[in-house]
């Protein structure tokens, strides 16, 4: 199984085409301050999505203390327990990249970028407002779409503007300055939740803060130019060739020579995006279905812990502050991990390091159901957490240059919204198996699917360093 060959697809008219002329180009770039201050400034604009994401779980024991969620629920899909707000979350997420990621296709990276944040913006200031478990919900799940639409054209955005020889370290610099939310969530989570300053719950603050913080966006847009692999898929080959110029001079790199490119065709435009039938037949099938199964585990790993942390804590007896305080120090691993990673991020084949991680997540894991000393029980926790994030950077890159640019946010959002579907139900899974079988049950259930993600990605994965984009 390999990635496919977008020109067999849409251009086979031509044996070279101005979009293969552009990757060819982006393939050539050295680094540069430039790229580097790109990949920079829309992993600013992702922080608020990590932002979102993360305070599911620290604001939890707010939810719970101001009485409009439990934290468990005697049936099994209880929709006034916690897990129904990791659930809302998740659905929500589901819907935005299932359905909605075909926008950063058809509209552009940079368009869906700014607007779907501007979306999660509003959706979340009104459900800070809710005082009932079914409006809370509702917003939950409407601020979920936003956050689900941004998520995919961010990792196709930065992964349409670096070349394969760095896309990892971009990544793995992405995930970090991105994660750096989560920290600032957690100190937010235990500062606030216990209060209501000023007669307002604290976790109403929390997500107040975090929408409040995203109008940012508006100021980063102004930098961010469009993908030229997207203007050139497009028929739009002298826009893609301004920014490839602006690229190109920005790392001291010369363009092609005029003469070379005389003989581009460009893009015929608008190119048809593939539908989803297609997607789920050759050349893209196979390399679908095996990043649906992946993503449809991996999710039980990544959010079985981080959504449940500050439970899992109390569930081990730890009062609801000192939880919160453990979660903080925890949370400092998210930055930390992916800059680690940077250094060996290229140096190996993106398939491995995610089987690696898959095995750290199930050997820290056991570990942290098992110990109940402070010290012991929060370097187990940042362990999970750094090995969480090392297989967060990696299958974000490696789900996206996996697939051509043609349909790379379709496809992307197709199988990612696996990982939102399986996250919905482990919410209500994670909170069943909390209840009948404690920390140790819900370590179990995150180390089966850990296996399944080795197996899968470790057999049948393939093999993506130093290729470039659509070839």
């Amino acid at each position: 199984m390999s990635a496919v060959d977008v020109g067999s697809v849409t251009d086979r008219a031509s044996t070279t085409s101005e979009p293969d002329e552009i990757s060819r180009r982006l393939e050539a770039l050295p680094a540069s301050a430039y790229v580097w201050r790109l990949v920079i400034l829309l992993s600013l604009g992702g922080c608020f999505e990590i932002y979102d994401l993360f305070f599911t779980g620290y604001i939890a024991p707010g939810l719970s203390r101001s009485g409009l969620m439990t934290t468990t629920t005697q049936a099994f899909f209880g929709f006034s327990g916690i897990g129904a707000f990791v659930a809302a979350t998740f659905a929500g997420l589901f819907v935005g990249t299932f359905f909605l990621g075909f926008l950063a296709d058809r509209f552009g990276r940079k368009a869906v970028f700014t607007y779907s944040l501007l979306f999660y913006s509003l959706a979340s200031v009104i459900m800070a407002c809710q005082t009932t478990p079914g409006g809370l919900l509702l917003w939950r799940f409407i601020a979920g779409i936003g956050i689900g639409i941004e998520v995919i054209t961010i990792d196709a955005y930065i992964t349409e503007l670096v070349p394969s020889w760095m896309r990892g370290r971009a990544f793995a610099i992405n995930q970090a300055v991105m994660l750096s939310a989560v920290p600032i969530v957690a100190a937010l989570s235990w500062w606030l939740v216990p209060l209501t300053p000023y007669g307002i719950d604290g976790w109403r603050w929390v997500v107040l803060i975090g929408a409040a913080a995203s109008m940012v966006i508006w100021v980063l847009r102004l930098y961010v130019p469009e993908s030229p692999l997207w203007l050139a898929r497009h028929g739009r080959a002298a826009d893609a060739d301004k920014i490839m110029q602006t690229l190109e001079a920005a790392a001291g790199a010369t363009a092609a020579p005029l003469a070379a490119r005389t003989a581009i065709v460009p893009a015929r435009a608008p190119i048809k995006p593939a539908g989803f039938a297609e997607l789920f037949r050759p050349p893209y099938g196979a390399l679908v279905v095996l990043f649906m199964i992946f993503n449809l585990c991996q999710a039980f790993g990544v959010y079985g812990f981080a959504n449940w942390v500050p439970a899992l804590l109390v569930q081990k007896g730890i009062t609801v502050t000192k939880s919160l305080q453990y979660s903080f120090i925890i949370a400092v691993a998210y930055p930390l991990a992916p800059l680690l990673a940077a250094t060996f991020a290229d140096r190996f084949e993106r398939k491995w390091i995610i089987c690696g991680a898959a095995a750290a997540i199930s050997v820290f894991g056991l570990a942290f159901s098992q110990l109940t000393e402070p010290a012991l029980l929060i370097a187990s926790g940042v362990l999970v957490t750094g090995a969480n994030m090392t297989l967060s950077y990696a299958y974000h890159a490696y789900q996206t240059e996996v697939f051509p640019t043609a349909i790379r946010a379709r496809a992307a959002g197709l199988v990612y919204s696996m990982s939102r579907l399986s996250a919905t139900f482990s919410g209500f899974i994670v909170a069943f198996m909390l209840r009948e079988a404690g920390v140790g049950g819900v370590f179990g259930l995150i180390t089966a699917a850990m296996v399944i993600v080795i197996v899968a990605i470790g057999v049948w994965g393939p093999t993506v360093r130093g290729k470039p984009l659509d070839a």
